[in-house]
């Protein structure tokens, strides 16, 4: 399996939040050369540009589905990091761009890989793949279920689903060896602001400094399970590193949590007496809300010896300097 130290890993979708974690990650366990492949359509320069100085590190613009983009950067790579995708909330605006990203441009990545010898990919799943979750706690080999999903985040899930297939298809046919990262609600520093349900806690850190309400949807008392984008990006580097092969990993702090909870710890944080707002978004793409929500990260622990280490508490308030520092460089 490809060692981290020493070797050539390339992030497809290298300027988004997970993405530039796994950079980050890459370059303090001594990779040898780290390429940043990103189209720039949902990412910015500004998740990368810090690292950029390093002459280990470098970035190419190129988009997935132009297959000639990757040959090249992926010459000579031990593994790959694909994370470039889109979200239900884009694939809502324009399903056939988004079926077609994650479907056809993970294909496009598992041909680059197959012709230029990768050893090892690491795919960006998630817990999409299913659906809207039952099962107490919902593992690996939970089913699907998409029936009440609003269509947008149908065809979302059903196309981590394609990718998963795809990934066990390259590996039967070529011996490309592969992991899915089944990510639960992905959030931190550098948020990206079409997330699916991450993006309400930067979000929240902005308005309550601002002085302004915190503003919830519905009761608040809908739960999910929040893990820190750094905590997913070591995930990754595990299995990269890992012998484990051919399988998909729920990558989640295992803890159900509310947004009333999260707007307790922002006021607590700010030491602020505002009240939240709490409003009704119909027709937003989202799961069915559940006061209950219970994934298994014992598949992980067992064959790649994961866990988390940024709690909620932590995370929130390590959102909340990236705020401040925000709010700082635009004063």
């Amino acid at each position: 399996m490809p060692v981290i130290s020493g070797g050539k890993f390339v992030v497809l979708g290298g300027a988004s939040q997970v993405g530039s974690n796994i950079a980050e990650q890459l370059l303090a366990g001594g990779a040898r050369e780290v390429v940043l492949f990103d189209n720039l359509a949902l990412g910015s320069m500004e998740t990368m540009q810090h690292m950029l100085s390093d002459p280990r590190c470098s970035f190419v613009r190129g988009d997935v589905l132009r297959l000639n983009d990757l040959f090249d950067p992926l010459a000579n790579a031990d593994g790959v990091f694909t994370v470039a995708g889109i979200m239900a909330t884009n694939i809502n605006e324009n399903p056939w761009m988004g079926v077609d990203v994650n479907i056809r441009g993970l294909q496009n990545a598992l041909e680059a890989c197959r012709y230029q010898g990768v050893k090892k990919i690491v795919f960006r799943s998630s817990a999409g793949v299913y659906g809207a979750p039952e099962d107490e706690p919902t593992v690996e080999e939970s089913p699907l279920r998409w029936q009440d999903l609003p269509p947008a985040m149908a065809l979302y899930c059903a196309s981590k689903v394609m990718g998963e297939g795809l990934l066990k298809l390259y590996q039967q046919r070529y011996g490309l060896d592969y992991c899915a990262m089944r990510y639960t609600a992905v959030y931190g520093e550098r948020q990206h602001r079409r997330a699916l349900v991450g993006g309400h806690i930067a979000e929240t850190c902005r308005l309550v400094r601002a002085g302004k309400a915190p503003v919830v949807e519905g009761s608040g008392q809908q739960v999910y399970d929040y893990i820190h984008g750094a905590d997913a990006a070591r995930a990754n580097l595990m299995a990269m590193e890992s012998t484990v092969t051919g399988e998909g990993f729920n990558v989640c702090a295992g803890v159900a949590t509310s947004q009333n909870r999260i707007v307790e710890i922002v006021l607590q944080a700010c030491n602020s007496d505002l009240k939240p707002v709490h409003v009704e978004k119909p027709g937003a793409q989202k799961l069915p809300a559940t006061a209950r929500q219970s994934y298994s990260r014992d598949k992980a622990k067992r064959l790649l010896g994961w866990e988390p280490q940024v709690s909620i508490e932590d995370g929130v308030h390590r959102v909340l300097g990236w705020v401040d520092q925000q709010n700082a460089t635009a004063a």
